[in-house]
């Protein structure tokens, strides 16, 4: 992006508008923005995990490790490793700098979601299908599991005065949803009857539980601060909530009062909610809906809601917003596209000369009168080699962002994943087949496959490849 050639007033919106893309890669279930913002990691359902470049809509890397879908997908600080759970009842975790994995971790139950510690990519908490939540720690060959309780706390008196039908209860409560504060010391963990618990990760003990619904907990999303949290429950209605500092050392959990700032949810339709996030400053809430291809956001400030994003025919699932920009992902689950929605920019290509001017209709062009004069050949070769006598810097790579930075502020160095050249390791390994001596082609598309006719969207390498259309000399070739 240029930013010299984007309107300032465009770039002061926080709230996406249109769809502006698509990527596909094989069919995703799943996806994640990396902390940074520059990738975009998507699981599929054959297992394969892709990880997609934002500013290329190309496929960067594709990494092979599970045998079935990839059910959830977590970044560490600094966005060198990742970790992927399937249904096939294990998580890997992946080192990008080569695409190799450095654990694989089996259970003996189904994975709802793994989330990896903010300060020790080598510790994870999973959620576990009807099976108690654990804290792993990866630091050895052989991983050690720590089992962490779903049952909430319960004070002295509600202890006392328990019935064996409440204690009986709280005994078969599972947890559905887990992951760790912006500081790893707690784990905030949702269950099937509705409770939210406060586990400290050290002790594996419940610190405070909150009553959230009596439903089950679908998820749960933290802003990057940590003090303000999304709940997505299966009564559809979401719900936010302000929450303390857990880091305070003088925070008494003993007294401590959580109560639920915003109820979201639609009283006309009473749609059921797929999947939550917070917009990077957490002043928007966003929700897809359950056979409903529209995608809801709140603004939390009046708790209203301000816009639909619309265009797509499908339901949408997974539904990510970007770490710091104006930018929407979801995952469509008919066709397994990761749709894309951010903010029309009309570039300003004023900026690029002081003497362009934009004109609003046509005006009568007046000549100079040595505007068409011939000049001397080495007059000519004078300017340019004038002109380019400015040295270029191509080699340095300028970050910018507070999020960029999170890697430098929680003392891990920046990491940026390399680029694969080997054609066998690259992304282009299915779609590529060798005709020569060190010379390839793109295979050609298989017979059947569908066209699309809104070529108005921007799409990805991969699905331009599966559809059949190809790109030659930076313009698209139409189906006549």
């Amino acid at each position: 992006m240029n930013l010299s050639l984007i309107d300032p007033f465009v770039l002061a919106q926080d709230c996406p508008d249109v769809i502006t893309g698509r990527l596909r890669s094989g069919h995703s279930t799943s996806i994640r923005f990396s902390h940074r913002g520059d990738l975009l990691a998507s699981g599929r359902h054959d297992g394969i995990v892709v990880i997609f470049d934002i500013e290329t809509n190309g496929v960067a890397r594709k990494l092979r490790g599970h045998t079935r879908q990839v059910q959830s997908l977590s970044w560490s600080t600094n966005d060198r490793y990742l970790l992927s759970a399937g249904q096939d009842w294990k998580c890997v975790l992946w080192d990008l700098q080569d695409g190799s994995r450095v654990r694989t971790v089996r259970f003996e139950a189904a994975i709802f979601i793994a989330e990896l510690h903010p300060k020790n990519h080598m510790l994870f908490v999973a959620a576990l299908f009807e099976d108690q939540p654990v804290i792993v720690d990866m630091t050895e060959q052989v991983p050690v599991k720590h089992q962490i309780p779903s049952a909430p706390r319960r004070s002295q008196v509600e202890r006392e005065n328990a019935t064996e039908k409440q204690n009986a209860q709280d005994a078969k409560q599972t947890t559905t949803m887990t992951l760790f504060t912006p500081s790893g010391k707690h784990v905030i963990a949702g269950t099937n009857k509705g409770w939210m618990n406060i586990i400290d990760t050290e002790t594996h003990e419940v610190k405070y539980s909150f009553r959230v619904t009596n439903n089950i907990i679908v998820y749960i999303r933290l802003t990057p601060s940590g003090r303000n949290i999304v709940v997505n429950a299966s009564d559809r209605i979401v719900r936010t909530l302000h929450l303390p500092d857990f880091s305070d050392p003088k925070l008494d959990f003993d007294t401590l009062q959580l109560e639920v700032e915003h109820r979201f949810q639609d009283l006309v339709q009473r749609l059921s909610w797929n999947h939550v996030s917070f917009s990077p400053s957490g002043e928007y809430v966003t929700a897809s809906t359950w056979m409903n291809h529209h995608i809801y956001v709140w603004e939390r400030g009046q708790g209203s809601l301000v816009k639909i994003l619309e265009g797509t025919k499908e339901e949408l699932s997974v539904v990510e917003w970007h770490p710091s920009r104006p930018f929407v992902a979801a995952v469509g689950v008919d066709s397994g596209r990761v749709w894309l929605w951010s903010i029309l920019q009309p570039q300003r290509w004023s900026a690029l000369a002081p003497d362009f001017v934009e004109v609003e209709e046509n005006v009568e062009y007046i000549e100079r009168e040595d505007e068409f004069d011939i000049q001397p050949l080495e007059e000519l070769h004078k300017r340019r080699l004038d002109q380019e006598d400015e040295e270029v810097d191509v080699l340095t790579i300028e970050v910018k962002g507070s999020a960029a930075e999170s890697g430098a502020v929680n003392g891990e160095p920046e990491f940026m994943m390399p680029v694969i050249l080997d054609i066998e390791n690259s992304d282009s390994e299915d779609e590529v087949v060798a005709v020569g001596a060190g010379q390839f082609r793109r295979r050609s598309p298989g017979a059947g496959r569908e066209w699309m006719n809104d070529d108005e969207v921007a799409v990805s390498g991969d699905e331009r490849r599966a559809n059949g259309t190809a790109v030659q000399n930076g313009t698209k070739r139409r189906r006549g």
